[in-house]
């Protein structure tokens, strides 16, 4: 009996080494399939996922680990992206402690904090994070004691009565994204458990009309153009370069200043638009805008005049021809442009000259298939679709 024992005891006690030993060895597979998946970086929480070459931020903030894609293949941008990840999360976690001890918060205090997470959010464009800046001042100065109001009893009727004193006093376009910003800021409340309802979600959004722009003619273009050339005094000749590269190519003012030598294919005749440096064009990704003949010979004579100029420098010597643009609009009586109507008479010049909608939106940057196109141009279709009916004959 005795000897019975032992020998189940022995038997015990082999199947359980035996299965530890399994386990380990299942442990350091896992382990040795996760390092061949994983590579490790020479900089703190951030980390390699070795199939797509994507970099991972892995921060631990209090004891609670986060581990999100950066979604670059770049070091560099990996590691600024990282930086940002890391005030985010760090934020978020001082904030959701500071509301848990049960202090007050005013709508000053949500209004820091969404600036916070906006200064810190990689996702979002420069020019974007200044735009809601300019969005809380008009907000703060058409409702001057909101700041100091308690943020979890700011009211509905509250709310919508400064949306009804406002929308009197701004654009529709100024309008809407104020009410998204104040919505934003609101959503702060909801999300650390202040409040339960956002008190300005049921703001309904304004119709934005659009805009009617007289541009030049085909004839009043280039009198324009000389009229800017032809000022002695001031960057007179690279504005009138500038009004004709907008006009030629359609670029907006921010992507046609990063437009290099080197991004000008005169044998395949096209323009490679590439937009900020690290935040790209608006729509996010490059495009390839074709060269037109006008846009051709801007470029060969320009080429001519700098034979000095290298792959890496931009086409354009200035910005921005703002104060050009305006001052010979006044001087030939034409009604003033900006720099984005340029862009429009370059979308225009295409569509009365047969160029289909869909296309020339591709070449804009527009990424919803032609819709926007279409409701800014469509009259231009149907006028060109009549005038195109009459050359039909039987």
């Amino acid at each position: 009996m005795h000897q019975s024992c032992l020998l189940i005891f022995d038997n015990l006690i082999l199947r359980f080494d035996t299965g530890c030993v399994k386990q380990s060895e299942s442990q350091q597979t896992s382990a040795a399939k996760s390092e061949a998946l994983w590579q490790k970086t020479n900089y703190s929480n951030l980390v390699r996922y070795v199939p797509s070459g994507t970099y991972f931020a892995r921060v631990r903030v209090k004891g609670k680990l986060h581990f999100r894609s950066l979604k670059t293949k770049t070091l560099s941008v990996a590691k600024l992206k990282l930086s940002d990840f890391e005030k985010v999360e760090r934020g978020a976690v001082e904030s959701q402690t500071r509301l848990e001890s049960g202090t007050k918060l005013t709508f000053q205090d949500l209004k820091n904090e969404y600036l916070t997470h906006l200064e810190s959010n990689p996702a979002i464009k420069p020019r974007s994070k200044d735009y809601r800046r300019e969005c809380l001042k008009r907000l703060v100065k058409t409702w001057p004691e909101l700041p100091k109001l308690d943020a979890g009893r700011i009211g509905k009727d509250e709310c919508e009565a400064w949306a009804r004193r406002f929308v009197k006093l701004a654009s529709a376009s100024s309008y809407n994204n104020t009410v998204g910003t104040l919505k934003q800021v609101l959503d702060i409340a909801v999300e650390r458990g202040i409040r339960y309802l956002n008190p300005a979600a049921g703001i309904k959004r304004t119709k934005i009309k659009l805009k009617q722009v007289t541009l030049p003619s085909l004839a009043q273009f280039p009198d324009l153009v000389e009229e800017i050339r032809r000022v002695p005094y001031g960057p007179g000749l690279a504005s009138a370069n500038l009004v004709e590269f907008l006009a030629f190519g359609g670029f907006r003012k921010g992507e046609a200043k990063y437009v290099t030598w080197a991004d000008c294919d005169f044998e395949a005749e096209t323009i490679l638009v590439r937009g900020h440096p690290v935040t790209g064009t608006k729509g996010g990704e490059p495009r390839r805008v074709p060269m037109i003949s006008n846009m051709k010979q801007l470029l060969e004579r320009l080429a001519i005049e700098r034979p000095d100029a290298d792959d890496a420098r931009p086409v354009m010597a200035v910005a921005t021809c703002e104060v050009a643009l305006t001052r010979a609009c006044r001087v030939l009586s034409i009604p003033r442009i900006t720099h984005h109507d340029l862009r429009h008479l370059f979308a225009t010049r295409c569509i009365e000259s047969g160029v289909d909608i869909p296309t020339v939106s591709r070449w804009l940057g527009h990424k919803d298939g032609g819709a926007l196109a279409m409701k800014v141009y469509g009259h231009l279709r149907d006028h060109h679709s009549v005038a195109m009916a009459q050359k039909v004959k039987f």
